[in-house]
């Protein structure tokens, strides 16, 4: 399953500059140093950049009560989600705000024009969300403000090119018309696909997905969709989910890694998953 670490196609080598989906940790945000910033600005002078943001370690920052336990729910699936009511989508967009500020200014101050999108704001749509969750050792029927994403209106991104950038920040509107919570990996795969990106990049804390211990430098898609089915836990197995579900929609690659993008897109670091 891992290779050499040798991509042959390179960042230099994606023909008409096709846009390219950078995920960026929520956990993560905070170590980004200046020559990140600096390489991810290089990039986007020379292809359409779209940023999707996190949320865990700002949300956590801003109050104590979003890293108690009953902060996540478990569906009857075992699937985890953060018990979203309107006042912790409040908070989300709060914590957002100051983020893309930051995260805005770092841009523009390296001659890349950037604004923010919100997903909720016609570019992210959600189906109906799980209502039956796991409180202790009961299976109740809770409200939660989270959705499966169903589309994504690349119209909300008609500003597609070089030395551009959007932020978005993936709250999304289900059909009921309420804004919801959506996972923020998968939220990027959809909208890499939607908007024909060459390259969707999650940038994580960790430097490889490790299969037994060991770094993977490269993955089927097949085989990557077998491990978070059966070795993977956690970040990692939303974070695997994503990138099938961004190689379905036609991304070409994903990459996971902590590294400036540029070295994850040349295959120098981090995990390469690709269809074949």
């Amino acid at each position: 399953m891992s290779g050499d670490g040798n991509v042959t196609q390179s960042v230099a080598g994606n023909a008409g500059a096709a846009p390219v989906v950078v995920k960026l940790g929520g956990s993560c945000l905070d170590d980004l140093a200046e020559p990140w910033w600096d390489d991810l600005a290089e990039l986007g002078r020379s292809h359409p950049l779209v940023l999707v943001h996190g949320w865990s370690k700002p949300l956590k920052r801003f109050s104590p009560r979003y890293s108690e336990p009953s902060a996540i729910l478990r569906d009857r699936y075992g699937n985890q989600s953060r018990w979203t009511t309107p006042e912790v989508i409040a908070d989300i967009k709060t914590v957002s705000a100051v983020m893309a500020e930051d995260v805005l200014g770092r841009l523009e101050s390296r001659g890349i024009v950037a604004e923010r999108v919100l997903g909720s704001d016609g570019l992210v749509r959600a189906g109906e969300g799980e209502r039956w969750w796991w409180q202790g050792k009961q299976l109740v029927e809770l409200e939660n403000l989270v959705g499966p994403i169903t589309g994504v209106d690349p119209e909300a991104l008609k500003n597609l090119q070089s030395g551009h950038a959007y932020l978005v920040t993936p709250l999304a509107r289900n059909e009921a018309g309420k804004e919801v919570n959506t996972d923020a990996d998968r939220a990027a795969a959809a909208v890499a696909g939607e908007i024909g990106a060459s390259d969707l990049v999650l940038v994580t804390d960790v430097t490889h997905l490790l299969i037994d211990g060991e770094p993977v430098s490269r993955i089927s898609a097949e085989a990557a969709a077998a491990f978070r089915d059966k070795g993977a836990t956690g970040g990692m197995r939303k974070k695997l989910r994503a990138a099938g579900e961004g190689l379905e929609r036609g991304v070409e690659r994903v990459v996971i890694g902590s590294a400036p993008v540029t070295a994850l897109l040349a295959g120098r670091t981090g995990t390469v998953i690709t269809r074949t």
